[in-house]
């Protein structure tokens, strides 16, 4: 597989940037990281402060399975302390996913506001959904805000094509969804290699602002 041009790395962090696979003591270190892949869903659909937010993060990230999971994510660390991550959601693997998540929303929101939630997240699926069995989706992609456009997430994402911890050949496809209103980041998924596919239909349900586009990456040999 022919690796992706991408953004050179700042050269004062690539001796001392690593990668890894994140553990169950990275949750506090990771959940500011994935409410910030996707702040406004999360503000939709669990519809809570973003503090709120984040304390749900980080008690479904502790868990050991789950969309959430930390076993799900891998992690650009300086110092030991994440700074970067992605997750892997193969979608061969994530048939009990919602069950899970039920059981995250109950087990921090309570029987009272869970409905409500697992009824966005529903809507909210519509645009964002749960990958295909061919499919594997790159989710919570983040970069620590002090160090946005310095060649951390993309050197992350090098990472884990190189150690073949992505799909990107015949037979499994890799995908992400991006909102359209986040022009940078669509901008970096192409440079990475990553083309839009063609939409499906969206719910009326869905506010405009949560529109997102799915992308593929372009497998070369």
């Amino acid at each position: 597989v022919k690796m992706p041009t991408t953004q050179p790395i700042d050269s004062r962090l690539g001796s001392v940037l690593a990668f890894r696979r994140a553990t169950a003591g990275d949750a506090a270190a990771l959940a500011p990281l994935v409410l910030a892949s996707g702040r406004q869903e999360f503000d939709w659909f669990l519809g809570v402060p973003p503090a709120e937010c984040e304390a749900f993060l980080r008690h479904a990230i502790a868990a050991p399975s789950g969309r959430f999971s930390w076993k799900r994510h891998l992690v650009a660390t300086l110092d030991g302390q994440p700074v970067a991550a992605l997750a892997i959601q193969d979608g061969r693997k994530n048939r009990l996913d919602d069950l899970y998540a039920v059981r995250d929303f109950l087990q921090h929101f309570g029987p009272r506001r869970t409905p409500g939630i697992i009824r966005r997240g529903l809507i909210l699926e519509t645009e964002i959904p749960a990958p295909a069995r061919r499919q594997t989706l790159l989710a919570h992609c983040a970069t620590h805000p002090d160090l946005r456009g310095r060649g951390v997430f993309s050197a992350l994402f090098a990472h884990a094509m190189t150690q073949l911890l992505l799909p990107a050949k015949a037979g499994q496809m890799l995908v992400l969804d991006v909102l359209d209103t986040n022009r940078r980041a669509a901008s970096l998924y192409c440079e990475l290699g990553f083309e839009p596919m063609e939409g499906g239909r969206r719910s009326a349900r869905l506010p405009t602002h949560l529109a997102a586009t799915r992308m593929r990456y372009r497998a070369q040999s």
